[in-house]
């Protein structure tokens, strides 16, 4: 068992043989759930989907690309619960 000092902000640092184990680097995120006894699960916070699914994401099959103007309106009508 590896005991960790939380400091005076409530902030534990990982040491580099615990964020190796989880095969995490720099940079990158943890998830952290909290457990009904009082435990908490550390893990790798890995992405999902794929990259790719980022591309196109806008893009109006058979007609232009939005403007940034058509952009920004249609996400105010989002924001406000319109559609």
């Amino acid at each position: 068992m590896i005991t960790l000092t939380v400091t005076a902000k409530g902030q534990v640092t990982l040491r580099k043989d615990i964020l190796r184990h989880l095969g995490v680097q720099p940079g990158e995120k943890i998830a952290v759930d909290k457990l009904p006894d009082g435990r908490v699960e550390v893990k790798a916070a890995r992405p999902t989907g794929n990259i790719s699914d980022a591309f196109n994401f806008l893009k109006r099959k058979g007609g232009p690309s939005l403007s940034i103007e058509e952009m920004n309106k249609i996400a105010a009508r989002g924001w406000a619960g319109k559609r």
